[in-house]
């Protein structure tokens, strides 16, 4: 059931255009950064926004909409880390050790994201996608890649640097990511969540080889 605090912001009448939908996605995704997507609630949106619930349904006609932004904007947020990861790669070196390199970046990125912001990284993966494709350019970083995008791209440049066979490409990003995610969601929901930091990147950066080996 959707409650709100006695004790809130004071209730704006009036925004400027966007600036409630603005507004209402910020306070849902810190919500869904303290307490993951079970956290993100219309009415405590709205409270937290300082205005009325029924203004917020010009813009978010369900919490299933709400939701749906806080995801997009969780998934944009990881597309963030991982450019930031690629960002500091040296591209100088042998092609295809940047292209090894870029793939190891992007698993890194992933598994640092899920745990150091848990609560975006699970309402990132809160409501199913019918699809990949569904992941669109509004969940991406500003280089206008989505988080499959970018593996996808680092795929592509160990085929191009003669480190893939080109007939072992197709549908290796649902291999990779499949084994990244399932690392992720052990470590932060499962079994592993209570190892040691050190241990889990240890893990994680074998995980990586065992992926790359095994494309």
């Amino acid at each position: 059931m959707e409650t709100s605090a006695a004790i809130g912001p004071p209730v704006r009448s009036t925004y400027r255009h966007g600036d409630l939908r603005r507004a209402l996605l910020e306070a849902g995704v810190e919500l869904a950064r303290q307490g993951g997507p079970d956290a993100v609630v219309l009415r405590e949106a709205t409270r937290r926004a300082g205005v009325v619930p029924n203004a917020a349904y010009r813009h978010f006609a369900s919490r299933r909409e709400l939701l749906q932004a806080v995801r997009s904007a969780a998934l944009a947020a990881l597309a963030v880390a991982m450019e930031s990861e690629l960002a500091s790669l040296h591209p100088g070196v042998h092609p295809a050790d940047f292209a090894r390199a870029s793939l190891r970046a992007v698993g890194t990125a992933y598994l640092r994201f899920a745990q150091q912001e848990t609560g975006l990284f699970r309402a990132g993966f809160a409501i199913p996608y019918d699809s990949p494709d569904e992941l669109d350019p509004d969940k991406a970083g500003p280089g206008g890649r989505n988080p499959f995008e970018l593996l996808g791209d680092a795929l592509d440049r160990l085929v191009e640097a003669g480190a893939l066979l080109p007939e072992r490409r197709p549908g290796a990003e649902y291999l990779a990511w499949s084994a990244v995610h399932g690392l992720a969601m052990l470590v932060i929901d499962g079994p592993l969540h209570r190892l040691p930091a050190a241990q889990v990147d240890d893990i994680g950066q074998h995980l990586l080889d065992m992926v790359e080996k095994g494309l």
